[in-house]
């Protein structure tokens, strides 16, 4: 009877490596770099947008009546 009871092919039963833990951590601040990013997006979308609804200044207009031209007067109560 053998002695030791292990197959050859199973993996040990220790800790991960520390290359599996490099691994994980470069995964998780890929996925937090991302989500930064996505963030970082939308905001600059926001206020792309926000920025487009305001108007802007248009030149003044011309009158092409003379100066003497009557305004109409608004009654006041």
């Amino acid at each position: 009877m053998p002695t030791d009871l292990m197959r050859a092919g199973a993996p040990p039963a220790s800790r991960p490596s520390s290359a599996r833990n490099f691994n994980i951590v470069a995964v998780v601040l890929t996925a937090a770099l991302v989500a930064l990013q996505l963030i970082g997006l939308a905001i600059l979308e926001r206020s792309h947008a926000h920025a487009m609804q305001t108007p802007f200044p248009h030149e003044t207009a011309v009158c092409s009546e003379g100066l003497d031209a009557e305004a109409s007067q608004i009654p006041t109560d």
